[in-house]
């Protein structure tokens, strides 16, 4: 076998070839990921020659000269030895795409497979590092359910093998069969149809009035203050670090949020973004566990919102760090953003007026109800906390409540900080009705629903107790309801209608065909219930 052959290779396989056999990532991947290595490496032989050249002195001086060969010779081992280390590194690097797997081999000494399903693939993520972009690479990250972080990796592949071979595993766990009258051909780049793009004046802004920047504001007011009274300018030092840590804090959310951009294709929902660093996410809607629509105070004027949402496979990376553009379905948009976004993730809303039902649940405020456990008639059906536990939330107990739509629950809290939690009924995995002694004293209790890990936490905070408890078992005769009623194993069920173009309905008619059940909660799984009674 020549030397650089790919062994075991199905005749005419290729890497977007779901049969294909052992392949290796490009060459170059090894020098994209390590860079910072090769940089450390010539920082350190070439500093003082780098310093003196900025001086404008000699770039070798005579203490320097007894002393250059062997550094010389020094370097070009520890290079020789890096080098060395990357090409076995990406030679012993090896992925597979068979058998309704896709596979990674890697290590040299110590040997390391990990594998994921196709059929249990949540996501496939095309991230482009500013390098990898440079050398028109791609990675592909492939997410499986509860993983907490990206099952398999391939790093790096050319960009336009990492769209064939992402296409041709979207195209089978969609359902699509290749044409055997084509030799099984790969089937293209599902085509998009894009629904919304966030301007980045829009995202600036957003950030201008984000609760860092108010955090930033009274920080420096309190040090202006403290310096004048005290005569003591050493209370500015204070700020250096929260400065240094806001502006990182801006530039990630820029250099992620930039340029942001949804779509909708027969595979997914498409999101692209970022400023240096480029991914491409594709998010089959029903692989989304939760949703939460947020809008802080500075926002309100301007009528501006935030989508998250808990993604299965994500796990706790789904919290911070990277993870927070990834579980970001909208980082600022308008009410017709959301209704947008929201008939992507929900196409049958359960209700004949959605719109007036979510705006309640943005933005209402509960009136006078005409008695206990009844909503109030302009406020949209929710049930909000009874009006004897006003003292345990004096600005809240209005705005914190809930209603269910045929396909999902909606749970809305917070009076400065709106928030509303969206839970489709067939992804309800558990619940638990929790009382504290004053909440027992107030008879009310939290409603708590369990989901995967992820930025939101759907909970229902001081409802009613009978309202508490009607709700746990109605909540449960609805899930398992919602879970039967779905046999789909096939994303493109979830999203067909949707992807009948740019003149779809804000909120189509839900498709012949349901949407297909987590692949962490069997369709005949029964609810799992608690009742927690904190003494």
């Amino acid at each position: 076998m020549a030397p650089g052959a790919v062994p075991e290779a199905a005749p005419g396989a290729g890497p977007g070839t779901p049969d294909a056999g052992w392949l290796r990532v490009h060459p170059a991947s090894p020098f994209v990921r390590g860079w910072v290595a090769l940089a450390a490496i010539a920082f350190f032989f070439f500093r003082d020659t780098f310093e003196r050249m900025l001086r404008g002195g000699p770039l070798i001086d005579e203490q320097l000269a007894g002393r250059a060969p062997w550094l010389v010779l020094g370097g070009g081992v520890v290079l020789v030895l890096t080098v060395l280390g990357y090409v076995l590194s990406w030679y012993f690097t090896r992925y597979q795409v068979a058998g309704g797997y896709v596979r990674l081999n890697t290590g040299f000494l110590f040997k390391q497979q990990r594998q994921a399903r196709l059929d249990r693939v949540q996501a496939i993520d095309l991230v482009q590092p500013l390098l990898a972009r440079i050398f028109g690479l791609a990675e592909l990250k492939f997410e499986v359910a509860d993983a907490g972080e990206s099952a398999v990796r391939l790093s790096y592949l050319r960009m336009d093998e990492a769209r064939r071979l992402r296409a041709a595993i979207l195209a089978s766990a969609a359902g699509l069969v290749p044409d055997p009258a084509r030799g099984g051909e790969v089937p293209p780049e599902a085509p998009e149809h894009a629904v919304l793009t966030v301007p980045p004046r829009r995202l600036i802004g957003s950030l201008v009035l984000s609760e860092q920047s108010v955090f930033l504001v009274l920080g420096g007011a309190v040090s202006v203050a403290l310096s004048a009274l005290t005569e003591n300018r050493s209370f500015y030092l204070f700020l250096i670090p929260a400065l240094l840590g806001i502006a990182a804090g801006y530039w990630n959310s820029i250099n992620r949020g930039y340029n942001f951009t949804a779509a909708i294709s027969p595979d997914g929902i498409r999101l692209r973004y970022g400023l240096l660093d480029t991914q491409a996410q594709t998010l089959p809607p029903g692989r989304i566990q939760a949703l939460r629509i947020s809008q802080p105070p500075l926002w309100r004027a301007l009528g501006w919102y935030r989508i998250q949402v808990n993604v299965a496979g994500y796990g706790a990376a789904g919290i911070d760090g990277e993870g927070t553009s990834r579980t970001t379905l909208l980082p600022v948009g308008t009410f017709p953003d959301v209704l947008t976004m929201l008939s992507l993730v929900l196409p049958d809303p359960g209700t004949p007026d959605p719109v007036a039902t979510f705006r309640a649940g943005i933005s209402g405020l509960a009136g006078p109800a005409a008695a206990p456990g009844i909503p109030a008639p302009d406020d949209g059906g929710f049930v909000t906390t009874p009006r004897r536990a006003r003292l345990l939330a004096p600005l809240g107990w209005r705005r914190n409540g809930f209603t269910a739509t045929d396909t999902a629950l909606l749970i809305r809290s917070g009076r400065w900080w709106r928030h509303l939690a969206l839970v489709p009924h067939q992804r309800t995995q558990s619940m638990a009705l929790e009382q504290g002694p004053l909440a027992r004293r107030f008879r009310v209790a939290d409603l708590v629903l369990h989901t995967t890990a992820g930025p939101v936490t759907p909970r229902l905070v001081q409802a009613g107790l009978d309202e508490g408890r009607a709700l746990l078992d109605a909540q449960a005769a609805r899930a398992r309801t919602a879970r039967k009623r779905q046999t789909s194993e096939q994303w493109l069920a979830q999203v067909r209608t949707l992807a009948a173009g740019p003149g779809s309905p804000a909120f189509p008619a839900p498709p012949a065909e349901p949407a297909r059940p987590d692949a962490t909660t069997p369709p005949e799984e029964p609810d799992r219930q608690e009742n927690r009674h904190h003494g």
